[in-house]
């Protein structure tokens, strides 16, 4: 059968890497809906070359060019934030892959798994902010979330007919980013140019200056939690320039399993999108003697202070990383307007952590106001830096 996907996020990285995907595979997948924020160009071009039941843009002024656009189509046509959340509820939908940034993906989430959607998730924001509330929904609604991350697409194809022995521990990999090895000195003076230059990975602004910053990785492990059960003891981040093992499980025996390829995202989108089938691909082939060495380094958290915040989120829990979340958005917003420094990143976390109002048990109500509060005070910090 072919599987009709909802792909919320269709025109950055991950949601255009997932129409390449659908694109090789007509006889396996259809695109059902599509939906971008902002980008109204794109968007109407995918959809003339897709065909879709629905397409949503975000942004409302944008209604009427996208619309005309599509007029002459068998395509419905919405606009904003509550048609997105909406339209995850379609009937004809089999599989919701959810690929939009930041907070904003919470809510169509949400939706998704009452209405019996299968997820594909790669808004890792979506289970740091509300980690506790998306499991227990999951459960209640008996729907699979799959990881689109290739870092937790590796645990869970590592973990594949393990359904009974216990995770020891699981090691994220990290490939550093552009910054790998630099210093504090050289971090006061980086530029969002040099944070954007990515060695391996080609990504979007937000999640790429994260990569530098190794706020991704801090995010990755409180996903990691929710996903897997685990405890913060048990996930560690190891740094792995080369990028080809994507992440490692431990067992109680000692026993190792790592899932390795080439640092190619589509790889673990059509994972997702397939599961539980393994779907043939063109995608290039890993060679050993292409890398006759794979190394693995500590992530040093003196410098790359963002990833220990976010374990220290993780750590107390409740409403804490639905505030790491919200000042790190606020912080990469204001560094790619060169409206603050690097480092200046951690500083308006951190502080933002230390101000916010802490609940232990957050509702839904909880996490839209703890996000609220913390852009808020992730703002006064940034005014009283400029």
């Amino acid at each position: 059968m072919i599987k009709r996907i909802a792909i919320l996020g269709a025109t950055g990285s991950i949601g255009t890497q997932a129409l390449e995907v659908i694109e090789q595979h007509p006889e396996k997948f259809e695109v059902e809906v599509l939906t971008a924020n902002n980008n109204a160009n794109l968007l109407v071009a995918q959809a003339k070359k897709f065909i879709p039941n629905t397409v949503v843009i975000g942004n409302k002024e944008k209604y009427s060019f996208v619309s005309e656009a599509l007029a002459s189509l068998p395509i419905k046509v919405y606009a904003g934030a509550e048609a997105i959340a909406q339209v995850v509820q379609m009937g004809t939908i089999d599989v919701v892959l959810t690929a939009m940034v930041g907070f904003s993906g919470l809510k169509p989430t949400i939706k998704a798994i009452e209405a019996g959607k299968s997820i594909a998730l790669a808004n890792k924001e979506t289970l740091v902010v509300a980690g506790d509330l998306i499991t227990k929904l999951a459960h209640e609604y008996k729907i699979n979330i799959l990881p689109v991350d290739s870092e937790h697409s590796a645990i869970f194809q590592c973990l594949v007919g393990e359904l009974n022995n216990p995770i020891e521990k699981i090691y994220l990999t990290a490939s550093g980013g552009p910054f790998r090895g630099k210093g504090i000195e050289f971090l006061r003076t980086a530029t969002s140019r040099q944070a954007l230059n990515h060695p391996n990975w080609s990504m979007g602004n937000k999640v790429t200056i994260d990569s530098a910053s190794l706020m991704n990785k801090g995010l990755e492990a409180i996903e990691a939690k929710w996903l897997f059960d685990l405890k913060p003891e048990q996930i560690d981040v190891i740094v792995h320039p080369q990028s080809i093992v994507h992440s490692i499980v431990q067992f109680e025996d000692g026993s190792m399993k790592a899932q390795m390829g080439m640092p190619d995202m589509r790889l673990p989108i059509q994972y997702a999108l397939g599961f539980p089938d393994r779907v043939k691909s063109n995608f290039p082939r890993f060679n050993f003697l292409d890398y006759p060495a794979l190394t693995f380094e500590h992530a040093d958290v003196s410098v790359f202070r963002n990833l220990d915040l976010a374990y220290l989120a993780m750590q107390k829990g409740g409403n804490m990383p639905c505030v790491l979340n919200a000042a790190n958005e606020i912080a990469v917003d204001c560094f790619l307007k060169q409206e603050i420094g690097f480092v200046d990143m951690s500083e308006v976390v951190e502080k933002t952590m230390m101000s916010s109002s802490f609940v232990p048990m957050p509702s839904y109500d909880d996490y839209i106001m703890s996000d609220e509060e913390g852009r808020r005070i992730a703002l006064q910090v940034v005014s009283k830096m400029r």
